[in-house]
């Protein structure tokens, strides 16, 4: 009962909350908890956070390799969506990383659903490329630093209204020969555009 009640308090703390839990307080929660339930702390922190913190001293000096997805979402004109994140002032594709034990699709529809509200089918996934590399690097404000290995897919088909959360300053269709200068993927829009010029 102690770690069901434990994972529970956690799970209804605010992500600030959860970002600050005291390492020995975090220590002593680990090490009560089964596997199956150190998979279900991950998932409900965030797999590269609770990544972080399990870390202590050595938590914003570490470079994480993160496995994760992005979405090139086509709308009826051909516009791509993007995100203009909160967290800085740049544009960027919906996506995010790889929870422990999910498949990638469900990491992209996952992504998609949580930062746009839009819901997709996995039948409507089309696999443009796995974009890995020194492209793939990415600095964050408070330093840290991740390399990221992303699988790219285009969505044209899905459904809903499109609404945002507090990761999001704004959201906008834009067409693909008047994008923003300061993007967040300029490698992912990249690998887009030149698979789709081949097929031209």
């Amino acid at each position: 009962m102690y770690n069901y009640d434990v994972l529970d308090q956690i799970r209804k703390m605010s992500v600030e909350e959860q970002r600050n839990i005291d390492y020995n307080k975090l220590v002593e929660i680990v090490n009560r908890l089964t596997p199956e339930e150190i998979i279900e702390l991950s998932n409900i922190i965030g797999y590269p956070v609770f990544t972080r913190m399990c870390m202590g001293a050595l938590r914003h000096k570490f470079v994480l390799l993160q496995d994760g997805a992005s979405a090139i979402i086509i709308n009826e004109k051909g516009q791509i969506l993007l995100q203009s994140r909160a967290d800085r002032n740049k544009w960027g594709l919906p996506g995010g990383c790889q929870e422990l034990g999910e498949r990638i699709e469900e990491t992209v529809i996952r992504e998609i659903k949580e930062e746009t509200n839009l819901d997709v089918q996995e039948k409507d996934l089309e696999l443009i490329a796995l974009v890995t590399g020194p492209t793939r690097r990415n600095d964050y404000p408070n330093g840290d630093v991740v390399i990221n290995n992303t699988a790219l897919y285009c969505v044209r088909n899905y459904k809903g209204e499109l609404r945002w959360d507090e990761e999001s300053k704004e959201m906008k269709f834009f067409d693909i020969m008047n994008l923003p200068e300061n993007q967040n993927d300029p490698d992912l829009i990249e690998t887009y555009l030149r698979l789709k010029r081949k097929k031209l």
